[in-house]
């Protein structure tokens, strides 16, 4: 964390430390992945609640993520408020009109085809949260000094995957919204000029008739996400 006071290196021991034998890190990786490959994107929520401890755990567990010069650039808003959820859905399938009447492209129009989306948004209301993730652009002293930050985006989406996964591991279900623009959930979440909100997620449990697109259970097979340099087989 950024602070004008405490600006040289102090390093500490390592505080955890983890030393399991070659098959247990395989056992371990292997169970993670099992458990990650049912993690579903849904859009047919449940009203049941979820706990605000869980939603708040969660956020939490994003907030260990590692960041630019450890800035932490992001904030979370996590609204269960039926009329904020109302109005969020309103500005959204506003925008989402004009997407699909042509605001898109055909081309990016026919890429969503099979997962099956269109201009109604009832999630943003039926989930009993939504997460707004804001990306802080420049950090503020106590003194009102701007100071820069560093590898926002990057800092920022390794966050929000790990938020997904702790909501995964909660047994809970997400999906990720971004309305463009966006800039009225500054506004209505009361955050500064400061920070660019960067992503809505929907968070529950999936209804009994929840579905998911077909499409979305193609993965693309691990030699097309991993290249591998053995010693001695540099290209």
């Amino acid at each position: 964390m950024y602070s004008k006071d405490k600006l040289a290196y102090e390093p500490v021991p390592l505080p955890d430390r983890f030393d399991l034998s070659d098959p247990e890190m395989l056992h371990a990786v292997q169970a993670f992945y099992d458990h990650m490959r049912r993690r579903h994107s849904v859009r047919d929520f449940s009203d049941r609640p979820v706990p605000e401890q869980v939603i708040a755990t969660a956020v939490r567990a994003a907030g260990t993520a590692p960041s630019g010069a450890n800035h932490q650039p992001w904030h979370f808003v996590a609204i269960a408020d039926p009329q904020m959820k109302a109005q969020i859905r309103a500005a959204a399938e506003e925008e989402e009109q004009r997407f699909y009447a042509g605001g898109a492209g055909d081309e990016w129009l026919k890429a969503l085809e099979p997962i099956g989306t269109g201009v109604d948004k009832p999630h943003l209301t039926v989930a009993p949260w939504l997460i707004v993730i804001f990306a802080q652009r420049y950090g503020v002293t106590d003194a009102g000094d701007r100071y820069k930050h560093y590898y926002v985006p990057e800092s920022v989406g390794i966050a929000t995957g790990m938020l997904i996964t702790a909501l995964h591991q909660a047994g809970l279900c997400c999906l990720t919204h971004t309305p463009n623009p966006m800039k009225f959930l500054n506004g209505l979440c009361a955050r500064p000029d400061a920070e660019k909100p960067v992503m809505i997620l929907a968070v529950g449990h999936p209804a009994e008739t929840a579905t998911v697109p077909a499409v979305a259970k193609i993965k693309k097979p691990p030699e097309q996400i991993l290249t591998v340099y053995r010693p001695d087989e540099a290209p």
